[in-house]
């Protein structure tokens, strides 16, 4: 009868990676409780379903992940349960062409949106709030 040590696994053990532990571990959440919450939240598919986030993530699964700065199309390439720097984080997934040019084109419309405007717009300076205040009759 052999003991197995805490340092040896099963490979096929180690390929056992719950979705909101990889989502954090690939750095599309900063913890995994923001990664388990917005999965609750449905913001997280999987293979075009909404996820749990028990779930096991395996190679070649389809994710479209919802976050504040545009949706992420990926294709899932390694499994990971360990968080590192993100070159490496950036290996363990490929984003799709087409969910890249959305993202993109999303991200250009919001800019857009947001729109430009001139030097001086906006807030009243403190003369123009006394003038305003001289007009209004509220001095």
């Amino acid at each position: 009868m052999s003991r197995r040590t805490h340092g040896d696994r099963d490979d096929d053990a180690s390929d056992k990676v719950r979705l909101d532990k990889w989502l954090w571990a690939a750095r599309f959440f900063k913890t995994r409780g923001l990664a388990s919450d917005a999965i609750d939240g449905g913001k997280v598919h999987y293979d075009g379903y909404r996820a749990k986030a028990a779930r096991e993530v395996k190679v070649g699964a389809l994710l479209r992940i919802t976050r504040e700065d545009g949706e992420w199309e990926v294709v899932v390439k390694a499994i990971s349960a360990q968080r590192r720097g993100a070159p490496e984080a950036a290996l363990l997934y490929e984003e799709t062409e087409e969910g890249r040019k959305r993202r993109e084109l999303m991200a250009e419309q919001k800019k857009a949106e947001f729109g430009i405007r001139d030097h001086g717009l906006g807030r009243p300076t403190k003369r123009q709030l006394r003038d305003i205040k001289r007009f209004t009759g509220n001095w």
